[in-house]
C-alpha cells in the first residue's frame, strides 16, 4: 500500500463522484410526473422505464460494489470456491423468466408496489404480508450496509481518512459526506436517481473489467503465470486451520456447498425488495422478458471480474483485510489517474444499489407497516412521504452497522440475510402460479425455515477466525444428508414441506382461505389491456387460479 494520500486517484473519484451527484438531483426532473406525489411515482419512477433503463436499473441493482470487491476477495482467499456466484447468475434468469412477467402483470393490475402487496391481495392475509414485509427489511438492511463498507474499502486504499490512530471523526468523514449525498438525492429524486446514474456506474465497470482482464496479465507474465502463483499459494497450510489455503479447483468435499449454495443464491436473489422494486418500474410486461434474455450478460462480466482474485495473489497483494484486496490490485497495477477510475466505479457501484435497497425497504415498510396496521387512510401523498423519511432512516441504520462493527459481521449478517430471503419465495412465486397454498400453511412454514436457518448459522464458528464462535458462515451438515450444504437451500425445503402438510390439514379441517382479489387474467395482462386497478367485490373475491 502506497504511503499517504494517493492525490491523482483521490481527483479523479472526486471528479466521477461529483458527476453523479449532480445527475442524481438532475433525475427528479427527468420523466416529471404531473404528480410526483406518491409512491408510483417516488418509489418506481412512474412506472415508465423501458429496455435499456431497466437494464441498467436491474445491473446496477444485482452487480453492486459489494459483488466487485467480494466475489473476487472470496477467490483470493479460498480459490474457486468463491466462483459459485457465476453460475448462481446464469441460473437465475430462466428461473425469472417464468415468473416476474405475471408478477409484473398483475402488479400493474392491481397497483401493487411490493411483494407483500401482492401476498396480502392474493391470499387476503395482512399476517402473511407482514411476514414477507419483515423479512424483506430485515435481509436488506446489512445489504445495504455492505455497499457503504465497498466505499470504506475504496477510501481506505487511496489513504483518506488517516489511520488507524486517527480520530474516529476524521476517518469516517469520507464516508459520512457519501453518505450525506446518497440520502439527498434519494430523497429528493427516488428511484429515478439511481437509474439515471446506473449508465455511469455500468460503463465504468464494464471498461475497468475489460481493461483490467488484459492489462493485468501482460504486467503479470500472461495467464499462464496468473494461475501458476495462485496453485502455489492455495496449496499452502494456513496455520489457523491446518488446511490449504484454497484450491483452483473446488475439492470432491466442497462440491455440495458449492453446488446448493449456487442454488439456493438463485432463488433467492429476486425475492430481495430491491430487486422487485427495479422490476415493476418497468413500463410494460414485454420489457421484463425482453431483460431476463440480456441480463446474462452481466453473468460474463462477473466471470471476468472473479479472475481479479487470482491476478491479486500472483501480483502479491498482501491485505489483512480480504475486501481490500482487489482495491489495492488496482492501486499497485494501474496508473494512478486509471486507478481512480476503477475505484470511482466501485464507489458508484456502492450508491446505485443502497439507494434502490434503501427506497425499496422503504416502501415495504409505507406500504405493508404504516398503511396496513397504522394509517389505513394514509393518502398517496402522505405514504410517499413517510416512505422518503423511512429510507434516510434506513441508511441511517446501514451507516451506524458499518460504522460500529465490524467489518466481517456485516458480512455475516448479509449471509443471514439470504437464507431469511428465501424463506419467502413459497408465498411470492408461489402464489404467482396457484392459489392452493393455505395462508396459514405460508406463514407457519416461513416461521420453520427462518427459526431453522437463524439457530442453524448461529452453530457455524469462522473457518478463520477462531474467536467468532456464531454467524461464521452459511453451509451446515444437512439433515438426514450428511453432506456439507446450504443453510437456506435446507430451511427452504423444510419450509415447504410444512407448507403442503399443513395446507393438505387445513384443508381438511375447511380452515377459512381468505379471499384472492385477483383473476386469472391479471397474470397475462399487459400495459395496453391493464386497464384501471381492479377491485373485486366479495362475490367474486377468491377466484383464484
Amino acid at each position: 500500500m502506497k504511503d499517504g494520500v494517493n492525490g491523482v486517484a483521490l481527483g479523479v473519484f472526486i471528479f466521477f463522484f461529483l458527476a453523479v451527484t449532480v445527475m442524481g438531483f438532475l433525475a427528479a426532473r427527468w420523466r416529471k410526473a404531473d404528480n410526483e406525489h406518491s409512491l408510483d411515482e417516488w418509489g418506481l419512477g412512474g412506472r415508465s422505464f423501458g429496455t435499456w433503463v431497466t437494464w441498467f436499473l436491474l445491473g446496477g441493482d444485482l452487480y453492486t460494489a459489494y459483488t466487485f470487491v467480494a466475489v473476487p476477495a472470496a477467490i483470493y482467499a479460498a480459490g474457486a470456491a468463491g466462483f459459485f456466484a457465476v453460475p448462481y447468475t446464469i441460473l437465475v434468469y430462466p428461473l425469472i423468466f417464468t415468473f416476474l412477467p405475471r408478477l409484473w402483470s398483475v402488479s400493474h393490475r392491481h397497483g401493487y408496489v411490493t411483494t407483500s402487496d401482492f401476498v396480502r391481495g392474493r391470499f387476503g392475509s395482512k399476517g402473511l404480508s407482514l411476514a414477507v414485509a419483515l423479512t424483506g427489511i430485515l435481509a436488506t438492511m446489512p445489504y445495504i450496509a455492505l455497499q457503504l463498507v465497498g466505499i470504506q474499502a475504496v477510501l481506505d486504499v487511496m489513504g483518506v481518512g488517516g489511520g488507524e490512530n486517527t480520530n474516529w471523526f476524521v476517518k469516517d468523514l469520507p464516508l459520512l459526506i457519501a453518505f450525506g449525498v446518497l440520502a439527498a438525492y434519494t430523497y429528493s429524486s427516488g428511484l429515478r436517481a439511481p437509474a439515471l446514474i446506473a449508465f455511469v456506474k455500468d460503463a465504468l465497470i464494464y471498461i475497468v473489467i475489460a481493461v483490467a482482464i488484459i492489462y493485468i496479465p501482460i504486467k503479470l507474465g500472461g495467464f499462464d503465470d496468473v494461475f501458476a502463483k495462485a496453485g502455489d499459494a492455495f496449496s499452502q497450510v494456513n496455520p489457523a486451520t491446518g488446511k490449504p489455503r484454497g484450491a483452483l479447483v473446488p475439492p470432491e468435499a466442497g462440491q455440495w456447498t458449492y453446488a446448493t449454495l449456487a442454488l439456493g443464491s438463485a432463488l433467492a436473489l429476486f425475492m430481495y425488495p430491491h430487486s422487485i422494486t427495479a422490476t415493476l418500474s418497468s413500463r410494460s410486461r414485454e420489457v421484463i422478458r425482453r431483460n431476463t434474455t440480456i441480463l446474462p450478460l452481466y453473468s460474463l462480466m462477473l466471470g471476468l471480474l472473479a479472475l481479479l482474485g487470482f491476478m491479486a495473489i500472483a501480483a502479491g497483494v498482501k491485505v489483512t483485510n480480504g475486501q481490500l484486496a482487489i482495491p489495492q490490485l488496482f492501486e499497485d497495477m494501474f496508473p494512478d489517474w486509471f486507478a481512480g477510475v476503477a475505484f470511482a466505479a466501485i464507489g458508484i457501484g456502492a450508491l446505485v444499489p443502497a439507494a434502490i435497497m434503501s427506497i425499496a425497504a422503504a416502501n415495504l415498510f409505507t406500504r405493508n407497516i404504516y398503511k396496513d396496521f397504522i394509517r389505513p387512510d394514509a393518502t398517496p401523498k402522505q405514504e410517499a412521504q413517510v416512505s422518503k423519511v423511512v429510507s434516510l432512516l434506513v441508511k441511517v441504520g446501514a451507516l451506524v452497522f458499518v460504522l460500529t462493527m465490524d467489518k466481517t459481521v456485516a458480512i455475516n449478517f448479509q449471509l443471514l440475510g439470504g437464507i431469511w430471503i428465501l424463506q419467502t419465495f413459497p408465498a411470492l412465486v408461489g402464489g404467482l402460479f396457484t392459489r392452493w397454498f393455505h395462508r396459514w400453511a405460508l406463514l407457519a412454514g416461513w416461521a420453520v425455515g427462518m427459526v431453522y436457518g437463524t439457530l442453524a448459522a448461529y452453530g457455524v464458528p469462522s473457518p478463520t477466525n477462531l474467536t467468532q464462535k456464531h454467524f461464521g458462515g452459511s453451509a451446515k451438515e444437512i439433515p438426514g444428508i450428511g453432506e456439507i450444504g446450504y443453510i437456506g437451500l435446507t430451511a427452504f425445503v423444510l419450509n415447504v414441506v410444512v407448507t403442503v402438510v399443513l395446507t393438505f390439514v387445513l384443508k381438511a379441517v375447511k380452515a377459512p382461505e381468505g379471499l384472492d382479489e385477483t383473476r386469472p387474467e391479471d397474470y397475462t395482462a399487459d400495459a395496453g389491456d391493464a386497464g384501471v386497478q381492479v377491485e373485486l367485490p366479495p362475490a367474486t373475491a377468491g377466484a383464484g387460479h
